[in-house]
This record gives C-alpha cells, sequence and structure tokens, in this order.
C-alpha cells in the first residue's frame, strides 16, 4: 500500500508513521492489488481526544474508518478493527448473493473470514418512497428539524438535483448533491 499520512493540529513523528505503516501494512494481505492502493490517514488532536481517519481507496470503492479516543495508537487499533469488519461484512453479502462484485477483484477474500452470523441491522426491514419537492437548502434544513432526522433527502430548486443535507458530527451542516440534474 501507498501511504499519506497527514496531521491536522498535530506533529507526525516518525515513530507515529511507523506505527501506522505497520499497522496498516498487516492489512496488506486482504488487497491483491498492493502497489495501486493508496491509503489516506489523517491524524488530528483536539482537547481531550485523539482523531484518526484512515480511507483506503480500492478501484471500486474506499474503505473508510474514522475513531476518536484519548490514546492514538489505540484508536488506529479501532479503526483497523474496523476496516477489517467492513470487508468481513462485505465478504458475507457476497456469500449470500452468490455473485462476484467487482470488489472481489481487489480484495483477497480467501484471507478474509466471514461473519460468523450476520446482524439483525444489516438485514433491510423498510423501503419508502416519496416524492421530491423542490426547496431551497434553508426549508430542507427547516423540514429536517421538524421531523428530527439526521438527514433529508429533496430536490435543489436552483439546479433540478437531487440533494441531501445533514447534520454533521462537528456541527453544522452538509450537502451532498447529484452531478447530474434530473430532466
Amino acid at each position: 500500500m501507498k501511504y499519506q499520512i497527514i496531521g491536522k493540529n498535530f506533529k507526525i513523528t516518525e515513530g507515529i508513521s511507523n506505527a501506522i505503516e505497520k499497522k496498516l501494512g498487516k492489512m496488506d494481505k486482504y488487497f491483491l492489488i498492493n502497489d495501486e492502493v493508496e491509503c489516506r490517514v489523517v491524524c488530528s488532536a483536539h482537547e481531550l481526544e485523539q482523531k484518526i481517519e484512515v480511507t483506503i481507496f480500492l478501484p471500486q470503492m474506499p474503505l473508510r474508518a474514522e475513531v476518536a479516543n484519548a490514546d492514538l495508537y489505540s484508536a488506529l487499533d479501532i479503526a483497523v478493527d474496523r476496516l477489517e469488519g467492513q470487508m468481513r461484512k462485505i465478504k458475507t453479502r457476497m456469500d449470500r448473493s452468490n455473485n462476484k462484485m467487482s470488489l472481489a477483484e481487489s480484495i483477497n477474500f480467501e484471507q478474509v473470514e466471514a461473519e460468523k452470523e450476520p446482524e439483525e441491522k444489516d438485514v433491510i426491514v423498510r423501503a419508502k418512497s416519496y416524492y421530491l419537492q423542490a426547496m431551497d437548502i434553508e426549508e430542507a434544513v427547516t423540514r429536517m428539524q421538524a421531523l428530527g432526522h439526521d438527514f433529508f433527502l429533496y430536490l435543489d430548486k436552483e439546479d433540478d438535483r437531487i440533494s441531501v443535507v445533514y447534520n454533521r458530527r462537528d456541527g453544522g451542516y452538509g450537502v451532498i448533491q447529484a452531478e447530474n440534474p434530473i430532466k
């Protein structure tokens, strides 16, 4: 894997860099295309905790884990566990559906153990559809707050794009917008 280690409000020492590469290097066995897999690690320091964000860019989809902890090394261990958990879930879904996703071209699933028992939360228990109303972002935020949801799907009035407004963990709101307009 190719590593990009970034520090925000944080100085990346050689020891931290070596520890990150050593821990994440153990995951190399999971990837078939080692030279092409890129990994970005962002370490940041806050008042009482340290946060690590690990993103592994596979050709088909990124794997990502974000962990905050008082100890950076503990956060790194938890992040690696979460990434391995994501791969187990993907393998379990592939085994259940009996089709080979293109993700299998990047991950050596023989090295990943399938989940022992599928979790209840992995099963789709409800599907919902509704008519997207054209509105501006302020109205979408107001409706999201009125419903008590963490996100709200709407049709942007200005450019006819499907958009999602959501509550950010660090406060404020974010918007995800489709690149192609609806016509």
